[in-house]
C-alpha cells in the first residue's frame, strides 16, 4: 500500500507578508492584481476570507466585500525564495517529489530517507521543519492515493494535519460535497445537485456512462476516484518540456476585457518561473475552457527565444483572437511557453600554452 503526502502551504503569499510585516498579523491582507487594472486576487489572509474573499476573485470584487483590508502587489521573487526553503526541507525526507505549483507538493514516502513506516510521524516532522525554516504554517494530508491526500489537506485548515485510511476512504467519500471534487467547478456542481446529486455517496450511484456524458474523459477518473481508486503515481521532478500557469475561474468570465487582463497576469507569473529557471522558449500556447467544459487550445512557434512577460502576453493575446474567447464566456485560461533553450552565456576565454 503507497503512502502519500499532500502538503498544502496556508495562504501562502500572504502569511509571508504578515511574517515579514507584524502590523499585518490579523489584518485581512489581500495579495493580487490592482483593482483599477482589473487585476485579480492571487492570495488572501484568513482575516479576509472571513469575509467572503477568495482567489480568482476579481479585485474590484474583493474591495467591494472588504474595503479594510490591505491590498498589496505580488512579489514573486520573494515567494519563489521561500517556495525554494520549503522543497529543500521536502528532499531530506523523500525522493519522490512532484511540485504541484509554487505553494504545494505530493510526497510518495513508502519509501523514505528516515526508514519511517509512519507517513503521518513524517507529515507532522515536514510541518514542524517548515515551520522552523520559515515561520509559516502549512496543512497536510496523508492516505494511500493522490486524491484523497489532497481532500484530506484541504479538511482542516491552517496547520492541520488529516489522515485518511483505507478503511476510512469511503465513508469519507461518501460525505464529500461534489464541488469538493478536484475539477468540479460551480457551473457542474449546480448541474449534478439539479439531478440530486450532492455527495460522493450520490456520484457513485451514476455509471460510467453517465459520467462520461457528463464529464467527458475525465468521467472515468471520477468513477474511480468515488470508489477510492486512484493509481496516478507521484511523478518525480524531472526537467520541464514546458512552463505554464493556469487558473480557473469561481464564476463563468463574460468580460473580453477582463480575459485579456488574466491573460497578461498569467504571462507575468509564466515569465517569472521561466527566468527563475533560467529558461527561455520559441511556443507559447494557450488553454481555453468555456463554461460548458469545451477546451481549445492555440499556439505560436517564433523564430527567437523569448521570456519577457509582456512579449508573452501580447502573443497570448494574438493567440486568444483564434478562438472564441471574446463571445464565450469561459471557466479557465492558461498560457505555457515551451520548446525551451537555455539563455547563451558570455563566452569564456581559455589561455593555450602553445609549443614553441
Amino acid at each position: 500500500m503507497r503512502k502519500i503526502i499532500h502538503i498544502d502551504m496556508d495562504a501562502f503569499f500572504a502569511s509571508i507578508e504578515q511574517r515579514d510585516r507584524p502590523e499585518l498579523r490579523g489584518c485581512p491582507v489581500i495579495v493580487g492584481g490592482a483593482a483599477e487594472r482589473r487585476g485579480v486576487v492571487s492570495t488572501c489572509s484568513y482575516e479576509a476570507r472571513a469575509f467572503g474573499v477568495h482567489s480568482a476573485m476579481p479585485t474590484r470584487s474583493a474591495k467591494r466585500l472588504c474595503p479594510q483590508a490591505v491590498f498589496l502587489d505580488v512579489d514573486m521573487k520573494k515567494y519563489q525564495r521561500e517556495s525554494a526553503k520549503i522543497r529543500d526541507i521536502f528532499h531530506r525526507f523523500s525522493a519522490l517529489i512532484e511540485p504541484v505549483s509554487i505553494d504545494e507538493a505530493y510526497l510518495d514516502v513508502t519509501e523514505n530517507f528516515l526508514n519511517e513506516p509512519s507517513a503521518t510521524k513524517i507529515a507532522r516532522a515536514i510541518l514542524r521543519e517548515i515551520y522552523l525554516a520559515t515561520g509559516l504554517t502549512a496543512s497536510a494530508g496523508v492516505s494511500y492515493n493522490k486524491f484523497l491526500a489532497k481532500i484530506a489537506s484541504d479538511s482542516h485548515k491552517p496547520a492541520g494535519l488529516t489522515v485518511i485510511t483505507p478503511e476510512q476512504a469511503l465513508a469519507f467519500i461518501d460525505t464529500l460535497p461534489v464541488g469538493k471534487f478536484h475539477g468540479i467547478g460551480r457551473v457542474s456542481a449546480a448541474k449534478l445537485i439539479g439531478m440530486n446529486v450532492k455527495t460522493g455517496r450520490d456520484l457513485r450511484q451514476l455509471d460510467a456512462g453517465t459520467l462520461g456524458t457528463l464529464f467527458g474523459k475525465t468521467g472515468l477518473f471520477y468513477y474511480n476516484i468515488v470508489r477510492g481508486i486512484d493509481n496516478r503515481p507521484v511523478e518525480g521532478e524531472s526537467e520541464p518540456k514546458s512552463v505554464g500557469h493556469e487558473i480557473t475561474m469561481v464564476e463563468d468570465c463574460s468580460d473580453i476585457r477582463e480575459k485579456r487582463i488574466i491573460l497578461r497576469q498569467l504571462a507575468r507569473r509564466v515569465s517569472h518561473r521561466l527566468q527563475s529557471k533560467n529558461l527561455m522558449g520559441k511556443t507559447v500556447t494557450i488553454k481555453v475552457r468555456y463554461a460548458n467544459f469545451e477546451t481549445v487550445t492555440r499556439s505560436l512557434s517564433l523564430p527567437q527565444l523569448i521570456c519577457d512577460g509582456s512579449e508573452i502576453g501580447e502573443i497570448a493575446i494574438e493567440l486568444a483572437a483564434k478562438t472564441e474567447l471574446a463571445t464565450r464566456p469561459v471557466r479557465l485560461l492558461g498560457v505555457t511557453v515551451g520548446n525551451f533553450a537555455t539563455p547563451e552565456t558570455e563566452p569564456k576565454f581559455e589561455q593555450l600554452m602553445l609549443p614553441f
